[in-house]
């Protein structure tokens, strides 16, 4: 680790340290997540951090989304609704709209285990492998508890990275009355809440309690030309869009158009050939159309372009897209008595997305041929002026941003529900115990907004001649021209339809074993049934094709059952030195049993000194997608050589060049994800007024469930040699013959770090002070395809899925005195290496800046029933560091979404009402 920045960061608490004040505790046994046995808190063998109510509502967080970036052991990934706009990266990121999920340390949204009040929820409806964090109720949140260690060996699938416990309010009484507004300063995403939180009756008292919470709040849209970051044209700093789809249209070299594969100008002379040509480039005014440039042809290395003009299309994104959410928490507790305890809870919501992107890059080649502009056509442009072969008998292929199409829209509702009810209580004033029953389930339905077109009546458009592609500013279409656009629209297509649903019933039970000369030892035991289902609905099968929608191949309903077994113990070996051992079976209906073991240490040699270790086994369960989804056939891009006939006729293009069949698809021989992982680390309080705690975590997973593509299949075919299936006549391209591409399992991956977590509390003045930081720095983060090749490094690189900078903290400090409380924070994210997009010609990228944000609130409670906050995030309007990135398979034009908020500076302030 480096030092400095280690001990900068310490210092900073004095400064910028987060609240973490802890109430007087009852002495009551308590689950701790991470563990099913029931026992008085302390700190314990494993890492988990708490987040409480208070500290939520100061950082003025309102959704789980806002707290996760704030997580320093949280990924920096495409998990949240900035940086999944526009993109799809295989099935990674499949069916994205709408949906933000959890990523500890960058392993992936399926491998963190989200759990509201210990009991898991059904995933989302459309992505249908993560919990959608949109669904969580923070409004009614008592607190977080973030288990960063893996924990398959208690809760079974999908815990590699960690587990994130949402809790639940309990037992509240009278009625709170809540709203919040956060507006920026330079206008554009402003957010909105209200919520409203009833509860009756005093479970001590009057042995029953129901409480409800309502809660509406609104994310508006923020737009990429309202940000002066959002530039994907910044040539100085080597960024410039690679592509010649401009409002104005570009022509395109193409055999059998007007300008031919290639041209000759004369100022270019006999041998300079060109294959794009915008009659504003040769004018020398690609500028004159809002976001176009001259086609920066030395960055790209694309003599070819030289007549081209370009389109800043990501500096033209959607930062943040609009989403409203409604939720709504119930649940009633009855004490049967003081040993029986039954409750029932329902929650649910509805999240209403909507996902915009640039308009339309219509290319009129390939299967798009019937696109091109005809000869004869009222708005025909010829270039003999400039092209002195140019042959106007022939119609003009081009690439043409339809800006009349408009952003490319996509409506996505997701409505999710769970109903729980349990019993817990205690046997013999020394047993614990608790068994639930739940149902669970996630909808979402995607449908086409403004923007998508379908493609027959979008290429009759084009084809008549009628549309005009090179309008300048203050022209329109023709009426005639519109007419013809509005009637291709697609507007309310469904693009998909997706649901998953989850049954379960569960029980544990915990306590005293037996009383050993170091103390007494805990054991647990628990069982878990679970009926998993999931299907999807893809709309292109029940409609017109529409032009570069996004759509999916759909299956049927799918289903599987779980059965589970688990046990814990912990047992005390020496006075201060404890051994915890857990052990899960898990029987899966669809590829069969796995045995996860999980050992941690406690040892507290003297009162201010705790060590602490863990080794732990992990899996993941393959998806529904990746097992079930429909095969495709298309062909391979571009011309390929057989890897094995190839060799043996160097020369032979017919073996050498052929184009054959690639299947990609699920695949129901997937075996699970498996994972080994440690940690070792020491929690100390060598004062009253400080505690802190350093962990050493490793995790390897192996077994990676991975998408290949038929490229990957002919580099490495004797590593996959079943995947090259040759037809009748012995050939990859003859009758019968295919690459065999899509889900395998892969190699490995391995990622290691520190994390730091440190405390402060005293007095001050008439008040008190606390503050705290909360760190990750990433070591290390490899992986591989192919275990015969060697390991990618991404720790502090730049990478187009998760991003892995060195360090991350979130530190706070607080100071309250009487009824006044007031907090400032700081977040940080380090440098981190940058992108260096395949075909710059002059590479020299050398690394983005680090990210460094402060916000302040205060809060003032003296009003009776009232309590009032006021902050400003952003404290010094930071933007965003600059990335040489532009937007291709990542979000962000010169910034980038996973690290930074687009919004600026901006000012909330919250009123509550309670009576």
């Amino acid at each position: 680790m480096k030092f400095r920045l280690l001990a900068h960061a310490v210092a900073l608490t004095f400064v910028a340290g987060a609240a973490h004040a802890q109430d007087a505790q009852k002495v009551e046994r308590l689950e701790i997540t991470g563990s099913s046995i029931k026992r008085i808190q302390e700190e314990g063998s494993l890492p988990v951090q708490v987040i409480t109510r208070e500290d939520i509502q100061r950082r003025g967080i309102t959704n789980a989304e806002q707290l996760l970036m704030q997580i320093s052991a949280n990924g920096t990934g495409a998990d949240n609704l900035s940086s999944n706009v526009g993109i799809q990266l295989g099935t990674t990121d499949r069916n994205n709209n709408g949906n933000s999920s959890a990523n500890l340390r960058g392993l992936g949204a399926s491998n963190t285990l989200v759990l509201l009040n210990g009991r898991r929820l059904a995933t989302h409806g459309a992505k249908g492998n993560a919990v959608d964090l949109n669904s969580i109720p923070m409004s009614a949140i008592e607190r977080v508890e973030i288990l960063k260690d893996g924990a398959s060996a208690i809760y079974g699938t999908d815990a590699i990275a960690g587990v994130i416990n949402f809790i639940l309010r309990k037992d509240f009484t009278g009625v709170e009355i809540t709203g919040y507004g956060d507006v920026t300063e330079q206008g554009g995403g402003d957010r909105y809440n209200a919520s409203i939180t009833a509860g009756w009756g005093n479970l001590d008292k009057d042995r029953w309690n129901v409480m409800g919470v309502l809660t509406w709040d609104r994310q508006e849209i923020l737009n990429g030309v309202d940000r002066a970051f959002s530039n994907g044209y910044q040539p100085s700093r080597g960024l410039s869009p690679d592509t010649a789809g401009t409002p104005f249209a570009t022509q395109t070299g193409l055999a059998g158009t007007a300008i031919g594969a290639s041209f000759r100008t004369p100022a270019g002379g006999a041998t300079q050939t060109f294959n794009r040509a915008n009659l504003l480039s040769f004018q020398g005014n690609c500028g004159a159309v809002d976001g176009q440039s001259q086609y920066e042809t030395g960055i790209w290395n694309a003599p070819g372009f030289r007549y081209a003009c370009s389109y800043d299309y990501g500096g033209r994104e959607v930062l943040i897209q609009p989403v409203d959410r409604t939720q709504v928490v119930a649940r009633g507790t009855f004490k049967v008595s003081n040993e029986l305890t039954a409750f029932a809870e329902f929650v649910a919501s509805r999240t209403e997305a909507t996902k915009m992107f640039e308009e339309y890059q219509i290319t009129t080649t390939g299967d798009f041929l019937g696109m091109r502009y005809p000869v004869g056509g009222p708005f025909y442009q010829d270039l003999s002026a400039y092209i002195p072969l140019f042959n106007n008998q022939l119609p003009i292929a081009y690439r043409w941003r339809c800006m009349e199409c408009g952003l490319r829209t996509i409506e996505t509702t997701t409505d999710t529900y769970r109903f729980l009810a349990g019993v817990d209580g205690t046997l013999f004033n020394k047993w614990d115990y608790k068994f639930g029953v739940s149902t669970a389930g996630s909808e979402a339905e995607s449908v086409l907004g403004n923007g998508y077109m379908f493609t027959a009546p979008l290429t009759a458009a084009l084809a008549s001649g009628l549309v005009n592609p090179w309008l300048m500013p203050g022209q329109t279409q023709t009426a005639a021209g519109n007419a013809l656009l509005e009637a291709a629209r697609a507007n309310g297509t469904k693009l998909f339809a997706g649901e998953s649903s989850l049954i379960q019933f569960d029980g544990a039970i915990s306590g005293e074993l037996w009383q050993l000369p170091a103390g007494p030892m805990y054991g647990a035991a628990g069982f878990d049934y679970r009926k998993e289902t999931y299907k999807f609905d893809d709309g292109s099968r029940t409609t017109q094709p529409v032009y570069q929608a996004p759509f999916d191949p759909q299956f049927a309903k799918a289903e599987r059952t779980v059965k589970a077994f688990y046990a814990e113990v912990a047992v005390p070996v020496l006075k201060g030195f404890e051994i915890t051992g857990a052990i899960r079976h898990d029987d899966y209906s669809d590829f069969g049993g796995t045995t996860n073991p999980k050992v941690s240490f406690r040892w507290n040699p003297i009162e201010p000194l705790v060590f602490r270790g863990s080794y732990g086994e992990g899996f993941r369960a393959p998806s529904f997608f990746q097992l079930y989804t429909t095969t495709t056939v298309s062909p391979v891009p571009g011309n390929v050589a057989d890897p094995v006939l190839c060799p043996l006729s160097p020369n032979d293009l017919s073996v050498c060049a052929i184009r054959p069949d690639s299947r990609q698809g699920g695949n129901p021989d997937l075996k699970p994800e498996t994972s080994k992982q440690w940690s070792v680390g020491f929690v100390a309080a060598p004062t009253p007024w400080m505690n802190g705690s350093v962990d050493l975590w490793q995790v390897r997973r192996d077994d990676r469930i991975y998408e290949l593509n038929a490229q990957q299949v002919l580099a490495q075919y004797n590593t996959f040699p079943e995947a090259l299936v040759r037809g009748t006549n012995g050939r990859l391209d003859g009758p019968g013959g295919y690459i065999q591409a899509g889900f395998v399992n892969a190699a490995d991956d391995i990622t290691r770090g520190v994390d730091l977590s440190l405390r402060f509390q005293g007095k001050m003045f008439a008040g008190s002070w606390n503050a705290s930081i909360d760190g990750t720095y990433i070591e290390l983060y490899k992986s591989r395809v192919y275990i015969n090749l060697d390991y990618d490094s991404l720790a502090g690189a730049w990478s187009n899925r998760d991003l892995y900078p060195r360090w991350k903290h979130f530190a706070q400090f607080t100071y309250t005195q009487g009824p006044w409380s007031g907090t400032l924070y700081q977040q940080y994210t380090s440098s981190y290496g940058d992108q260096n997009p395949p075909g710059i010609a002059a590479a020299g990228f050398p690394s983005v800046d680090s990210y460094l944000i402060y916000g302040v609130s205060g809060t003032y409670s003296g009003f009776k029933n009232w309590v009032l906050t006021a902050g400003v995030r952003n404290l010094f309007d930071e933007d965003p560091p600059f990335t040489a990135h532009n937007l291709d398979f990542a979000a962000g034009a010169g910034w980038d979404p996973r690290v930074a908020d687009p919004r600026g500076r901006a000012y909330y302030a919250r009123v509550t009402f309670k009576f």
